[in-house]
């Protein structure tokens, strides 16, 4: 029986050894192929994983078969494009089996920002009886959890979930609301992948080559890699100031005297607003998925530094299109809703600025496209509850640029500029139907607010505006002779200019003067 026991135990050990290296070797799916997992259709479609070194991979779904060989612990195929439909089932082969259920091939969307983007669907105006009936098996959505690298990862802790109550509770909104819309209106399968946090900026959503590549934004990276290099001895002389407030403290509690001040702790780098951070942590790791665009809701954060976002923002699409693969990827985003205090009084505004940069970006960048909100803002909530316009304006640029689908997808546009006899006549395209103060049919007026105007002085002045036809009038008593306009140049801008439509026209600027952000040096 002696014996009986330590042979046992080997054996034991054995078997186990065995089975640690079988683990090791079993062919694994990245997380984005999990049951319910939606393909984008119509496109090339990269699968891959993890298998041993030279093991031999073979994945099959509806009639095709594609092989590979493992190299260094990784493996890809390249599936050809699929149609909409499902639920398919995907088999992955190689020294193990894995079986992926409930496969569906429709359209696929990336959908990215800081807190607006991640705001809950609960949360939300008129929440109740939207989740009540948010149950689609159609619609499948997958949530990237919060995510800090210094360096690209490769795979997130996540699963693909059915559209339902429970699911959709915590979703962003502006994501659900949008991929409802498409649902709808396509009726084909929708994914939505959401990787987003709040308060954060662009740059940590941007690959670091990228901006070293830009002078005008490579300072923020190396001030970053500073930052990394001399935190560890900025810890130890943070513990050593520590130790010596402790003993301090103690001393000054025994005198009766205040409490000194106590040291400061150094900032850590590895935070959600370093540059490349976020990238690293939340986007690397879904690359080369086959999407079909992206959303993006963002800027809060980056509103300080308006005139930087003019290059910021065009390069991170850029970085985003070449990572995806694809070179024209569609890009919609959202501007920047009214918050803080209304102005009365024509104002320097680092958020009108930025919204600007956005206007500019969309009209410059090929397949991208802005969702105007400044009917849906808050005065007093950087958050507005209403999301439901802001996805659904969303999905217009969709349904009209990708889906060529005979709908209006913006408000009014600014066009061109022409003065005579003291007055600014402004024309503007996305007429959709003619131009109102009344987007929900009511009897408006043709009075309308948000315009300023200014001379050759280049002061703004509040401006009377009104509609004629297909333009708007601009004028003011105080300026004789009108040589630039700005409409919604404000932090909270209150504007009446629609389309009819329903769509808001964007804030705009006829100048070209300086940004008040723009840095000295």
């Amino acid at each position: 029986m002696k014996r009986i026991v330590p042979l046992l135990l080997g054996i034991s050990a054995l078997l186990m050894g065995v089975m640690s290296d079988r683990a090791k070797a079993d062919v694994k799916l990245h997380s984005l192929f999990t049951d319910g997992a939606v393909l984008q259709r119509e496109k090339r479609i990269p699968i891959w994983g993890t298998a041993r070194e030279g093991e031999q991979v073979t994945v099959s779904i509806q009639g095709q078969k594609a092989n590979t060989t493992a190299q260094n612990g990784h493996w890809q195929v390249n599936l050809r494009p699929l149609k909409a439909g499902g639920p398919f089932t995907m088999m992955v082969k190689g020294d193990n089996s894995v079986e992926v259920k409930n496969i569906l091939v429709g359209e696929v969307f990336v959908c990215s920002g800081q807190s607006n983007m991640e705001w809950p669907l609960y949360a939300t105006e008129n929440a109740a009886p939207v989740l009540a009936a948010s149950t689609d098996a159609q619609l499948h959505l997958f949530t990237v959890p919060h995510a800090m690298s210094f360096y690209p990862v490769t795979d997130v802790n996540a699963t693909w979930q059915s559209a339902n109550p429970q699911t959709t509770r915590d979703f962003s909104a502006v994501a659900y609301f949008f991929g409802r819309h498409l649902r709808q209106k396509l009726n084909v399968p929708i994914g939505l992948i959401e990787t987003a946090w709040g308060g954060t900026p662009a740059e940590a959503w941007t690959r670091r080559e990228v901006m070293l590549a830009k002078p005008e934004l490579a300072w923020m990276v190396k001030n970053h890699d500073e930052q990394k290099k001399s935190y560890p001895e900025q810890q130890v002389t943070y513990q050593r100031l520590m130790e010596k407030w402790t003993s301090d403290a103690e001393q000054a509690k025994k005198d009766g005297k205040p409490e000194p001040k106590k040291p400061d702790a150094p900032g850590d780098p590895l935070n959600p607003w370093g540059p490349s951070i976020l990238y690293n942590g939340m986007i690397a790791p879904l690359l080369p998925y086959a999407v079909r665009g992206a959303l993006w809701y963002q800027g809060e954060s980056n509103a300080g530094r308006a005139y930087q976002y003019g290059t910021l923002f065009p390069e991170m699409i850029k970085n985003w299109r070449e990572d995806f693969e694809q070179k024209d990827l569609p890009f919609y985003f959202v501007q920047l809703a009214p918050w803080r205090a209304i102005d009365t009084q024509p104002v320097e505004s680092d958020w009108a600025e930025l919204r600007e940069t956005q206007r500019q970006t969309q009209l410059t960048l090929k397949n991208t496209g802005m969702a105007v909100i400044t009917d849906v803002g808050d005065v007093e909530d950087i958050h507005p509850r209403k999301k439901r316009e802001v996805g659904e304006r969303l999905a217009l640029w969709a349904l009209a640029n990708l889906f060529r689908q005979p709908v209006e997808f913006s408000g009014p546009e600014y066009k061109g500029i022409e003065v005579k006899d003291g007055k600014a006549y402004l024309t503007f395209s996305h007429l959709g139907g003619g131009l109102t103060t009344a987007p929900n049919g009511g009897a408006g007026n043709d009075k309308l607010t948000g315009f300023t105007v200014a001379g050759p002085d280049g002061r703004y002045m509040k401006a009377e505006a009104q509609i004629e036809g297909d333009k708007v009038v601009v004028w003011s008593s105080a300026v004789s002779f009108p040589v630039a306009i700005r409409f919604g140049w404000s932090n909270y801008p209150v504007l009446n200019l629609f389309n009819k439509a329903g769509l808001p026209a964007s804030p705009f600027r006829t100048d070209d003067y300086p940004f008040t952000t723009k840095p000295r040096d």
